[in-house]
């Protein structure tokens, strides 16, 4: 579930939360899960291209796993990986 803000003091004003119910998430995934690919091939694309940062770097890895407290960005959005119990 994709839900409310985060301040995220850098060149994006807030940060968008990203709820899972799992231990990790894998980077195609959440890029699908927020909207921000519509495949799997799609988002291994972005991601291979070198557009995705995960906790401040670039990532050309899809099936990086993604974990509470962890960070990406995309474009000109940046999202937060949250675990709720």
């Amino acid at each position: 579930m994709i839900s409310s803000f985060w301040y995220f003091p850098c060149a994006f004003q807030t940060m968008i939360k990203v709820d899972i119910y799992t231990n990790y998430i894998k980077l195609k995934d959440a890029l699908k899960f927020c909207g921000q690919a519509e495949s799997g091939a799609a988002a291994k694309q972005l991601i291979e291209n070198g557009q995705i940062k995960v906790n401040g770097n670039v990532c050309l890895v899809p099936g990086k796993k993604l974990q509470d407290g962890d960070t990406f960005e995309i474009f000109d959005k940046a999202y937060r990986i949250t675990h709720e119990n």
